[in-house]
């Protein structure tokens, strides 16, 4: 897997994650509905583990996404946003389309995500509700960060 970086007027997407600015991501994800809480070191860990999507202005991050997956058959989108000061700007939707073109990722069978309040933008991507959701199995712990 190569690093690799598109920019478009003073904003960068890159998978290097060398540029991740881990307290924003922190910071970030542990006030988000999904993460609440988490600890910086499980978002280490989960940046360890995955591929990495940073976006920046200049140098400053202000959004991320990550692809956990086996670059083979199935990948699962995670963590995605971007910082409320620069939403507006298509930032999301040029995120998703660099995720979804990249070439280590092209030619797997399934991408799963889940998301309480974006269906509309990644829907805009192909991604709908689970065609067999009684298929599915998860097991849940809401309660794993709570001190």
């Amino acid at each position: 897997m190569i690093n690799s970086d598109s920019t478009r007027d003073n904003f960068t997407i890159s998978t290097d994650k060398q540029r991740l600015h881990v307290d924003v991501i922190h910071s970030f994800l542990s006030t988000s509905y999904w993460a609440t809480n988490v600890p910086r070191a499980v978002v280490e860990r989960s940046i360890e583990n995955s591929l990495c999507f940073g976006v920046f202005q200049d140098s400053a991050q202000i959004g991320f996404a990550r692809v956990i997956n086996d670059y083979a058959t199935f990948a699962y989108l995670a963590d995605v946003f971007i910082l409320e000061p620069y939403r507006g700007q298509g930032l999301s939707k040029w995120l998703l389309k660099t995720i979804l073109d990249y070439p280590d990722l092209q030619g797997l069978r399934r991408w799963l995500l889940a998301t309480k309040d974006a269906h509309g933008l990644y829907q805009q991507f192909g991604f709908e509700p689970l065609s067999e959701p009684r298929n599915f199995r998860q097991i849940v712990n809401p309660n794993v960060y709570s001190v």
